[in-house]
C-alpha cells in the first residue's frame, strides 16, 4: 500500500473529506480528523485511535502498527506502515478510525456532512 491507497480508502467512507492541517493532508468526517498523511515521507499513514485500540492493533500486527512517539502516541495516535499493510488491513484500520470519529462527533454517517446549526438572529432568540 502507499499514500494514494490510503487517500483512496479514507475518502471512500461516507462523509469523509480531505483537508489540510499545518501543510499535511488529513481526512475528516464531520469536520474532525480521523486520519492523516503527515508522515507519508517516512512511509506512514496516521490513525486517530483510542489507547486501547492502539494496543490491540500493535499487539495483533506489530510489523504494521506503531504508536506515534510522545504524547500523541499515548493518546492513541498510531502510525500504519503503508508498505507492510494489505488492502484489507489498511481499510479495516481506517474504517475503525472513521467510526471512532463519528462516535466522538455524536453523529451518524448520514449527518456527518451537515454543517453547523444556524443560530437564530439575536433579536429572535429567547432570553
Amino acid at each position: 500500500m502507499n499514500a494514494q491507497d490510503f487517500r483512496r480508502i479514507a475518502l471512500s467512507f461516507e462523509g469523509a473529506e480531505e483537508s489540510s492541517h499545518m501543510g499535511a493532508p488529513d481526512f475528516r468526517v464531520g469536520r474532525r480528523i480521523f486520519a492523516t498523511l503527515a508522515s507519508q515521507r517516512q512511509g506512514y499513514g496516521n490513525l486517530m485511535l483510542t489507547p486501547d485500540l492502539q494496543a490491540a492493533f500493535v499487539e495483533e500486527a506489530p510489523e504494521v502498527f506503531v504508536p506515534i512517539a510522545g504524547g500523541w502516541g499515548r493518546m492513541g495516535m498510531t502510525h500504519i506502515r503503508l508498505a507492510a499493510a494489505t488492502e484489507d488491513v489498511l481499510a479495516g484500520a481506517l474504517h475503525t478510525a472513521w467510526k471512532l470519529r463519528l462516535a466522538k462527533n455524536g453523529n451518524s454517517a448520514k449527518n456527518a456532512t451537515a454543517g453547523p446549526k444556524k443560530r437564530a438572529p439575536a433579536s429572535r432568540r429567547r432570553k
